[in-house]
């Protein structure tokens, strides 16, 4: 298990990396007409997609569909999520920006960013090194020291920095790991999606003591959660 540090040095300076009139562009007509459209209406939300360059946490040769209603591959067999999958989830999260969020698959790191915009501390997790380490230098180029990074299994989320607040979860799983649910604090919401491979929904769980109430947010597709409290491969 590798662990990168965990840098403090406050929100000055983010999203200072390579953008461009055309790429700002592109950025407003996809908050527009791909989320803002489809019922995001978090003002949070949707400042955070506006200023986070989704062009930088892709690979150059597909810098020109960044802005494009769909998922992209990151290598790995992995992908960065459709944008509104991505608002949907930060909106379900319901963060107000004094929170402690826990993500569980950092992947390319774009989701990571617009946790780190709208929450106080993020906290993420990635089982494979060459995503987890590239994922790492993106956001220390675009000003994002306030997140940890972890290279582990995160079906078993982060138990050490527990409770959190919020948990956005990337991958599916079959059902919701119970260590996750275990680690949301009261009040708080875990969003995830769940079900077989080819079928699943995302779903916001909150958490009220014991008592864990489900609401089903949108049907999806996402890779799956590899580990021990989701499936045994990822392919």
């Amino acid at each position: 298990m590798l662990k990168f540090p965990f840098h403090t040095n406050g929100r000055e300076g983010k999203c200072n990396g390579e953008d461009s009139p055309s790429f700002a562009r592109e950025r407003n007509r996809m908050v527009d007409e791909q989320v803002a459209a489809r019922g995001i209406a978090d003002p949070r939300v949707l400042d955070a997609m506006r200023r986070v360059p989704r062009h930088l946490f892709v690979e150059e040769a597909l810098q020109s569909r960044a802005y494009g209603d769909h998922p992209l591959p990151i290598g790995e067999g992995q992908t960065i999520s459709q944008p509104f999958i991505v608002a949907l989830t930060c909106q379900a999260l319901a963060l107000n920006g004094a929170e402690r969020v826990l993500e569980i698959g950092t992947g390319s790191g774009y989701q990571t960013a617009i946790l780190a915009e709208l929450a106080e501390k993020v906290y993420s997790i990635e089982r494979l090194n060459s995503l987890a380490s590239a994922a790492r230098a993106r956001l220390d180029r675009l000003g994002y020291h306030d997140v940890a990074c972890r290279i582990s299994d995160g079906s078993l989320g982060w138990s050490s920095e527990a409770p959190f607040d919020g948990i956005a979860v990337a991958a599916s799983a079959p059902e919701i790991p119970p260590p996750l649910k275990d680690q949301v604090g009261e009040g708080g919401r875990l969003v995830l999606p769940v079900g077989d491979p080819e079928d699943q929904v995302l779903l916001r769980v909150t958490r009220t003591g014991d008592l864990y109430e489900s609401v089903t947010l949108s049907p999806c597709v996402f890779v799956r959660l590899v580990g021990r409290h989701g499936w045994t491969s990822g392919d």
